[in-house]
């Protein structure tokens, strides 16, 4: 089972799940639009059709991704402030 982040865009990312490319709109997946790039990569397949990522604490069913359209409801996105040393 593959799982790979390949691109990170201003519009969304899209990752490879076994042989197919996926993209997750910023529109549609709004926690990762202001998300580090090692945020995103580090993503998780928790089960066949079940995706994490551990330090966004998003959880995500693939079925979302291919018919957002059907999960309408979105979460509120907040931040913690990140303390600069």
């Amino acid at each position: 089972m593959n799982l790979e982040v390949t691109n990170i865009s201003p519009n969304g990312l899209w990752i490879l799940l076994d042989d197919e490319e996926k993209f997750l709109s910023y529109e549609n997946f709004p926690w990762f639009r202001e998300a580090t790039v090692g945020e995103i990569a580090k993503v998780e397949r928790l089960a066949h059709h079940h995706l994490y990522w551990p330090e966004l604490d998003v959880d995500i069913h693939v079925e979302s991704i291919d018919h957002p359209e059907r999960f309408p409801v979105k979460a509120k996105v907040t931040r913690i402030a990140r303390v600069q040393t």
